[in-house]
């Protein structure tokens, strides 16, 4: 049986705005951030989804509540769909990471799966967690529709493993804040990519 995933990434933060490297950080939504969220409430008012899922955090969560609101389902958050931990890099820009952690990053460029980053994670740890989030999900929810609002990382992973893309090159998928990707999975091992990075309810 098949099952239908809406994936959507989270609203904008002051973060995002400004340049920084969130990962595992906590930043909630800005204003605008929350506006998007609203936007997206109203694209997808009329899916018949039948679950709502998002990383823990509050700016995926908040984001998936204001988009679960017309459908009346409560949201649940999961730890595997947090986007990746940056460590050290958290709350700096691109700029300020490579001229405090220059030669990490350097090699994080080149091949992320296998480079941690410092006091964070490796994409393939990622790869793992988000892997191992979506399996569970596709096993519980057989011939459903689900919602998961998570981060611009996880959605290229998701995506990425999915379509068998070289995972060194994710940085490729471009994900927009509350955009929309639609994957149809028939079993966990086959997946059909239907949508990617559908932004026209934000951008009419």
């Amino acid at each position: 049986m098949r099952t239908r995933i809406y994936l959507v990434r989270h609203g904008e933060t002051d973060w995002n705005s400004g340049g920084k490297f969130q990962g595992h950080s906590d930043i909630p939504l800005s204003d605008k951030g929350r506006e998007q969220a609203k936007r997206l409430a109203k694209r997808l008012k009329n899916v018949d989804i039948h679950g709502i899922y998002s990383s823990d955090l509050c700016r995926a969560r908040e984001t998936a509540e204001i988009a679960a609101k017309p459908h009346q389902l409560t949201v649940q958050t999961m730890t595997d769909l947090r986007e990746i931990n940056f460590g050290g890099w958290e709350g700096l820009t691109y700029q300020e990471i490579t001229e405090k952690f220059g030669e990490s990053y350097s090699c994080w460029s080149e091949n992320p799966l296998m480079t941690r980053i410092p006091f964070g994670e490796s994409l393939q740890d990622m790869v793992d967690r988000c892997s191992r989030a979506m399996q569970a999900l596709i096993l519980e929810h057989p011939g459903e529709t689900l919602l998961i609002v998570a981060h611009g990382g996880v959605i290229r992973t998701i995506v990425g493993t999915s379509l068998g893309i070289n995972m060194n090159l994710y940085w490729k998928l471009k994900v927009d804040h509350v955009s929309l990707s639609i994957l149809e999975y028939h079993g966990w091992d086959k997946a059909i990519l239907e949508l990617y990075n559908e932004t026209c309810h934000i951008n009419p």
